[in-house]
This record gives C-alpha cells, sequence and structure tokens, in this order.
C-alpha cells in the first residue's frame, strides 16, 4: 500500500514558503549587486511560482509541482557546491530529504542510487567518507516511510474493511460472496449482485485531489448501507468499482434494489463533483456455475459499465 500523501493545505504552505524563500534569496543578490549570479534564482522563483499555480490549479496531477519542486532543490545545492567550492557536503542531505517527503519510497530510493553513482563521477569531495554518509542519511531517510508502509499492510492484512471507505476490502469481499454463493447452491436460495462503478471517481482524484475522492466514495457507501439490510454485503471490487452481495434475493428484488440506490445517489450532490452519478448492474449466478465463472462475469460486467 502505497503512502497516502500530505494535506493540500501542507504542500501549499511548502511551496508558498519555498516561493517567498527563493525570491527573498534573488532581491538579495540584487541588492548587494550579484547581477551575475541572478540568472538561476530568478529561473527558480519563476518555477516555483509555477508549481505554486499548478498545485492550486484543478485538472493537473499532484505529482507535477512536486517534480518541479524537486528539481528546484537539486538545482540550488548542487549550483551552490559547484559555484562555491567551500560548500559544505552537508547541505547535500536538503535533496535527500526533499526526495523522500515529495515522491514515494521507491523511486525516491531509485533516484537517490542515481544521483550518488553521478556524484561519484563529478563530486569534487572525498568520495569515500561522503558516500558512506550519503548512504546512511539516505536509509535513515527510508525507515519512517519503510515502517508506515510495514504497518499499512499489516493492517490490510487483518483489517477486513477497504482503507478508503466504509466498505469490505477486496479479500473479504470475495470470501463472503464465495461464503453466500456456497450457501445459496447448498440450500437452493436465491442469491444476487449489484455492480457499481463510479465514473467521477478517477475525475475527482485528478481535478481535486485524494479528499475529494475520499468524500466520493463515504457518499457513496454512506448512501448504499442506509438503504440496504443488515446482512447486505458492500465490498470494493476495484477503484471505482463495487459489488453489493443481496443474499435471499431474486432478480426482480435486485432491480428494485438497484431503481431505489440510483435515485438516492442522484439526489447526492457533492461540493466538487456536484451531482454523485453511479452506473449500477445486476449479475446473478446461472445454474451449475462455478464461483470461479461467476467472479470472471462479475468483473466482465463491471468493465463494461465502466465503458459505456
Amino acid at each position: 500500500m502505497r503512502v497516502p500523501p500530505p494535506p493540500k493545505r501542507l504542500m501549499t504552505v511548502v511551496y508558498s514558503a519555498s516561493m517567498v524563500i527563493m525570491v527573498g534569496y534573488t532581491l538579495w543578490l540584487y541588492a548587494m549587486g550579484s547581477y551575475r549570479d541572478l540568472l538561476i534564482p530568478l529561473f527558480l522563483s519563476m518555477l516555483l511560482l509555477v508549481s505554486l499555480l499548478m498545485h492550486l490549479g484543478r485538472g493537473i496531477r499532484p505529482c507535477v509541482p512536486r517534480i518541479l519542486l524537486l528539481v528546484s532543490v537539486y538545482i540550488v545545492v548542487l549550483t551552490s557546491a559547484y559555484t562555491q567550492p567551500n560548500t559544505s557536503s552537508m547541505w547535500l542531505g536538503l535533496p535527500i530529504g526533499a526526495t523522500f517527503l515529495l515522491l514515494p519510497l521507491w523511486s525516491a530510493l531509485s533516484l537517490n542510487v542515481v544521483f550518488l553513482s553521478a556524484w561519484w563521477w563529478l563530486s569534487t569531495f572525498e568520495t569515500t567518507p561522503f558516500s558512506l554518509s550519503y548512504v546512511a542519511l539516505a536509509l535513515l531517510l527510508a525507515l519512517p516511510p519503510w515502517e508506515h508502509a510495514r504497518r499499512q499492510a499489516l493492517l490490510r492484512a487483518t483489517d477486513p474493511n477497504d482503507s478508503d471507505c466504509d466498505a469490505y476490502h477486496i479479500d473479504t469481499l470475495k470470501e463472503r460472496l464465495n461464503n453466500e454463493f456456497q450457501r445459496a447452491a447448498m440450500l437452493n436460495k436465491r442469491l444476487a449482485v449489484l455492480v457499481i462503478h463510479l465514473p467521477q471517481l478517477d475525475m475527482a482524484e485528478e481535478q481535486f485531489g485524494h479528499r475529494a475522492q475520499t468524500a466520493l466514495l463515504g457518499a457513496l457507501c454512506s448512501e448504499v448501507n442506509s438503504r440496504c439490510r443488515d446482512h447486505d454485503i458492500l465490498g470494493r471490487a476495484g477503484n471505482a468499482t463495487f459489488w453489493l452481495v443481496l443474499p435471499d434475493t431474486s432478480e426482480s428484488g435486485a432491480l428494485l434494489v438497484r431503481e431505489r440506490l440510483q435515485r438516492a445517489l442522484s439526489r447526492r450532490v457533492l461540493v466538487e463533483t456536484g451531482q454523485l452519478e453511479a452506473r449500477i448492474a445486476t449479475c446473478l449466478p446461472l445454474r451449475k456455475e462455478s464461483f470461479e465463472r461467476y467472479v470472471q462475469r462479475l468483473e466482465a460486467r463491471a468493465n463494461a459499465i465502466a465503458n459505456v
């Protein structure tokens, strides 16, 4: 499981503070008359302003302004190291820390390996002590996100619920569905499943961030859970796909539930995405059908309504 991104307000403060610091440094160089050194700080000030505007705007992936901010940090440190030979190697810890704060764990480790390899060829410092310090600092900074990811994986293995909404995780969902499938086959009971797809989910994350996506998932789960029976099972089968397992329900009963849910969901309005849109399809097991085949039909039905 990936580590959740920092809150948008915190990242706004980071982008704003970075831009203010760089603009202040540029103005200080101008006031001191160091006109030859103005080019790079001026360029970085504009780059940080662009990253801030991209972060505040809509329709832009959050990783793009983070990459711009990380590039700015690397340019500042490397420029200082090569234009001022007396610069302490301690400042090289700044891009290392920024890498682990702005990128996922494995991406940050890979980038630091590439950076260390390049520094072996270009560095004017004593390479062996610097390399050992660099590796030690990188491993130390990698411990918090690694431990967080390990705890999240352990929680996911022991918690039946999805991490983002009030629905069962896919593994628990398939286990519960298998139990109901076997029960219906043995006792000659009826079973129905509603396949629910949220077409707005990907758009909400790209344009409004993770918070809007969580709000959309929460709205769907609250509406479905409040209008279903206690023994009905709602689980998240994919990023934007849910399965609602309806034990002891015929095809006509499943159609009634679908109409009731569609009316309720259409009346739910969110601030970012507007009216909640959901595509719902029914899927009943066939006579003498295996569970694996039934799961395949459920996944095919989900793909079909997703591509409408």
